[in-house]
């Protein structure tokens, strides 16, 4: 069931207006928090999240979540990987950061690589969230993307800049 909403509480929008070219330009803005996005390999493989993404059914993603008010991207990345997977790292390496939305959104995703991981094996998933972890090798991922199984738009440009930025043969 979907319905229109006047307002929403979660998602604020916000009218913008500049001047182009001597024109008063304005659009509506949807006011979302920026967004930590974590690439993670183990053994040669990635570690996905299967997760329900109502109203689009299940999808195969990285591991994110949204930065928490005053809280660093890298913080959100440390906080959320460990989380949603279970899995601790030593380290977060800044890998990209993109507007998904551009034209809609002031939202911001900040791409990190995590090393040095290890699997405590406890999952802290909000109460909204139902995923599962999916370890899954570098060659069948990108079948996925091709084949259009991964879809969300932030795994797909993460997984693909991380593979073109580390020259791997696939």
């Amino acid at each position: 069931m979907k319905k229109g909403v006047p307002k929403s509480s979660k998602y604020p929008i916000y009218r913008y207006s500049t001047i182009i070219n001597n024109r008063k330009i304005s659009r509506d803005i949807i006011k979302r928090p920026d967004i930590a996005a974590i690439i993670a390999i183990e053994k040669g493989q990635f570690i996905l999240e299967e997760q329900n993404r109502f109203p689009n059914g299940n999808v195969i993603e990285i591991p994110s979540g949204h930065l928490k008010k005053g809280e660093k991207p890298m913080q959100c990345a440390f906080r959320e990987f460990k989380e949603e997977t279970g899995y601790e790292a030593k380290k977060m390496i800044p890998l990209l950061t993109f507007y998904p939305l551009i034209g809609y959104t002031t939202q911001k995703v900040h791409c990190f690589v995590a090393t040095g991981i290890r699997n405590t094996g406890i999952q802290k998933l909000d109460k909204d969230e139902f995923l599962h972890v999916v370890k899954i090798n570098i060659k069948d991922t990108i079948k996925l993307i091709q084949s259009e199984q991964i879809v969300d738009s932030i795994s797909v440009c993460a997984i693909l800049y991380y593979i073109f930025k580390k020259r791997l043969q696939i």
